[in-house]
């Protein structure tokens, strides 16, 4: 991920103080729990994929995973992750370091509901 971009992206919001940064790797969500000091469920993870040519970021709790059917319910296709090179070209940033903030343009952004559990996620 290009920190800058979402440090600039924040600070239009008038936010960026929220923004976590560590001395250690947050690129899993194992390690972003070991980061924080917290569950790796409260972890907001974001997941790649392509749907009718362009970039789909689902962004989920961290002990979720996609369903497939409910997947091919919703994009009326099956589930097929962008490759690392997609990923950089489409979102913007590079695998490790996806978030859904201060993307390409085009790239659609889902919250998943498993997301509503908790009062706080990172």
């Amino acid at each position: 991920m290009a920190i800058e971009k979402v440090i600039a992206y924040f600070e239009k919001l008038g936010c960026a103080d929220k923004i976590k940064q560590f001395e250690v790797s947050s690129a899993t969500v194992e390690l972003a729990a070991r980061a924080l000091g917290c569950e790796g469920a409260r972890i907001a993870k974001t997941l790649s994929f392509l749907v009718d040519g362009g970039a789909v970021l689902i962004v989920t709790a961290g002990d979720m995973k996609i369903d497939n059917h409910k997947f091919k319910e919703v994009f009326r296709t099956k589930a097929k992750m962008l490759t690392p090179e997609q990923v950089d070209e489409m979102i913007g940033h590079s695998i490790g370091g996806v978030c859904p903030f201060a993307v390409n343009d085009g790239c659609r952004v889902y919250l998943d509901e498993s997301l509503k559990r908790f009062d706080t996620v990172y």
